[in-house]
Order: C-alpha cells, then sequence, then structure tokens
C-alpha cells in the first residue's frame, strides 16, 4: 500500500501536520492561473500519475476534488472503476445550482461529466456512468441536489447498507460523514451523523471486497483547531483496513 498525501484544500496549501498520516509520498506542484480549476489542473494531472504508478494507491487531502485525478490516474492504467463516495453531502452541485458557490459541493457531477471541464482536459478524465457511482449517507442534501437524484441512476445507501457495484471501486471517504460533534473544525458540519465505529465498519465491507482500487480519505477540517487528534484512531483503522485487504504483510 501507499500512502499518498496530496496537502492542498482546493488550491490553498496546507501544513502537513494536519494531516493524521506517515506519508510515502507527498504531492505538490507550485499553481498558477487566475481561476481555480486551471490554477489546480496540473496538480491533479500529477495526483494523476501518481496513482497510476503506485502499489495500492490510498490519497489523503483535504477536500473532495482530488477525486478527479485519482479517477483520472486510474483509468490511465485501464481501469474504469465504480464510485463509492462516502460524505455527509451530495457533491452533486454545478455552478448553476450551486447557492453557495463552494467547488468542493460538484466533485461527484464532474466525475459524471457535468460542470467545468477544465480538469477533465489536463488531465484525461472520462465521465463515470451515472449507474457506477453509489453516495453513502449523503445526509445533507440541497433541494437541487435532491431533485437531481430523483431522477438519476445515481444510488444512495445509509452507511449501514453500503454496497459497491460490480467491478474495481474508487472508495472515497469524506471524514465530514463523520457526527461532527466527534471531529472540531469541520468546514461544512453535520450533526447527528454515523459514529467512527458505523464507518469503518462499512468501509471494512467494501474493502474486503479485494475490488477497491484506489481510496481518498479526505481529512475535510479547517487547521489549527485539533481535528487531526480527534480523527487520527478512525483515519489509522481506514488505513489497516485497506492494508489488510490488499494482503501485505
Amino acid at each position: 500500500m501507499t500512502v499518498l498525501l496530496v496537502p492542498y484544500h482546493l488550491d490553498e496549501r496546507l501544513p502537513e501536520d494536519e494531516f493524521p498520516v506517515a506519508a510515502d509520498r507527498v504531492v505538490t506542484k507550485e499553481l498558477h492561473g487566475e481561476s481555480l480549476w486551471p490554477r489546480v489542473a496540473g496538480l491533479y494531472d500529477l495526483v494523476g500519475d501518481a496513482v497510476a504508478t503506485a502499489k495500492h494507491p490510498v490519497v489523503v487531502t483535504a477536500d473532495c476534488s482530488v477525486a478527479l485525478g485519482v479517477v483520472a490516474g486510474l483509468q490511465r492504467l485501464g481501469v474504469e472503476p465504480s464510485v463509492v463516495w462516502f460524505d455527509a453531502h451530495g457533491d452533486l452541485h454545478t455552478p448553476a445550482s450551486s447557492a453557495s458557490g463552494y467547488p468542493g459541493g460538484m466533485i461527484v457531477r464532474m466525475l459524471l461529466g457535468e460542470g467545468d471541464l477544465t480538469v477533465a482536459e489536463t488531465t484525461g478524465l472520462t465521465p463515470i456512468p451515472p449507474d457506477r457511482v453509489v453516495l453513502v449517507d449523503a445526509r445533507d442534501l440541497d433541494a437541487p441536489e435532491a431533485e437531481y437524484l430523483s431522477h438519476s441512476a445515481v444510488k444512495r445507501f445509509p452507511v449501514e447498507a453500503a454496497t459497491a457495484p460490480d467491478g474495481p471501486v474508487y472508495l472515497h471517504i469524506d471524514l465530514d460523514v463523520l457526527d461532527a460533534d466527534l471531529v472540531p473544525g469541520l468546514r461544512y458540519p453535520v450533526t447527528p451523523g454515523p459514529t467512527p465505529d458505523q464507518i469503518r465498519d462499512a468501509a471494512q465491507r467494501i474493502l474486503a471486497t479485494g475490488r477497491v482500487a484506489a481510496m481518498t480519505i479526505a481529512c475535510t477540517w479547517r487547521p489549527g483547531e485539533g481535528a487531526p487528534a480527534a480523527a487520527k484512531k478512525v483515519v489509522d483503522e481506514l488505513l489497516t483496513a485497506a492494508k489488510a485487504s490488499t494482503h501485505e504483510p
């Protein structure tokens, strides 16, 4: 297993000690461009290269947008994964539907081939079919996201029923899926929610299939507010489960 640290929230470089992991490699790049997606597209291209050359990659980062590079990296290997997306939110917005305009709330739709295409054009990312995408939890949906789900083939399951389509899987776990009372300083907290044990058990079921080609752990908290210490146990357990699923000693 290879742990790749991408220490950014969108285009903001964060201190590496905000991530409770010992990384095998840190992926960084000097960012250029006047707007967000051109600034991060080259970084996510490097993430794609790192994923494509790593053994059983686990990517740790600070928001969900790095998923674009991770999936592009798997596709470079000829792997067309389904996406199992643990998150308190749907991340199903487009620029037209989002009231906040927060880019991290648009990533699943971008994986589906909608929204801004700058990263896809840079990385070679191709769309994931909607019936290959599973949302887990997504308890805090905005009205446009709920409306989209009502006529989409994207599936949504509670944590205790989390499952994955057949074939290779990209497993994405945004730690804001946890009950916000348990992790201080989350950028978009939602409570009540699942416990660390519930998230660990659900992730272990998916990892135990042996079909997870890559995993991301998104540490979506504000720096300096104590979240790394609070989240360390669940991150360690997720990494242990990921390693066990690869049958590495």
